[in-house]
């Protein structure tokens, strides 16, 4: 593997199609304003670097990034490349990920409006990650000590595995099918509307309207805070304490509670609901 060390690249293509390259210390910047410097590259390794231009990392194969920055003008850094392996790095431009498969991230802190879209098999660990639109679309995803921020993570994923992680959101889980959450905080309005197989365990959850119109959804041990209106129109299974002030129009399956809350069943209700909702015996 050829090594490149202190060097400069702010042009256009600097090392387009470049192939087992180990970049040390080199900074993409400059008045030259370059895009794509690394497209279509095979097997690279940046370590130290700077990227400071425009849209670095496209259709690359085998790259690795390692206490590294891409900064808010490193804009839709990586896209429609596959094995990437993402350490003690930060990510602050927009779209930083992309249709991509194959990903590895740690330790990484990533400040990105739209990330990680259409992609897959996505391992995750020990990383901040704060996102309007994070992972839309995308499948295969395992995340553990994830710390969150951002309005509407996780629409439309299927196949998720998230544990011992923190979520500070809103309209979370839109749409995703097949998602497991176990030990984990969730602070978010209207959590998981329309989501299909979406299985809570030990998770502590806050937040008003949670799991409306959800199919196949299950919450194990799981604790409330200060929701409200939780269930409307769901087929649930759900073994639950702590505050949950109401509960709205369950549709079907079973609730049960430590201590009785408000049931509200309306009679304008489009959907028959008949999910029996029980106290526990002490």
């Amino acid at each position: 593997m050829k090594t490149i060390s202190n060097q400069t690249f702010p042009n256009e293509r600097d090392l387009y199609g470049a192939e087992d390259v180990e970049l040390l210390d080199c900074r993409f910047e400059g008045e030259e304003d370059g895009e794509s410097a690394l497209k279509e590259a095979r097997e690279v390794s940046l370590q130290r670097c700077y990227m400071d231009l425009r849209y670095p990392f496209w259709h690359v194969k085998g790259l690795r990034i390692k206490d590294s920055e891409l900064t808010p003008n490193c804009r839709a850094a990586i896209w429609y490349s596959e094995g990437i392996d993402i350490d003690h790095t930060h990510m602050f431009g927009i779209k930083a990920l992309r249709e991509c498969h194959g990903i590895k991230m740690a330790r990484v802190e990533a400040l990105s409006p739209e990330f990680g879209w259409k992609s897959s098999d996505i391992d995750i660990a020990d990383c901040r990650i704060e996102s309007e639109y994070a992972f839309l679309l995308s499948h295969k995803l395992k995340a553990k000590r994830l710390r969150f921020a951002g309005k509407y993570a996780f629409q439309y994923t299927e196949d998720v595995e998230i544990a011992d992680s923190e979520f500070h959101t809103k309209d979370c889980f839109w749409h995703s099918h097949n998602v497991v959450v176990r030990d984990s905080y969730i602070d978010g309005e209207y959590l998981a509307w329309y989501s299909d197989g979406l299985t809570l365990i030990n998770c502590r959850i806050k937040g008003t309207q949670p799991f409306c119109y959800c199919t196949n959804l299950k919450l194990i041990d799981c604790v409330f805070e200060h929701s409200d209106l939780a269930f409307e129109y769901s087929d649930v299974e759900a073994e639950v304490s702590g505050e949950l002030i109401s509960i709205k129009n369950p549709r079907s399956g079973f609730i049960l509670l430590d201590k009785p809350t408000e049931l509200i069943l309306t009679d304008d209700s489009k959907y028959p609901c008949e999910c029996p909702v029980e106290v526990r015996e002490k």
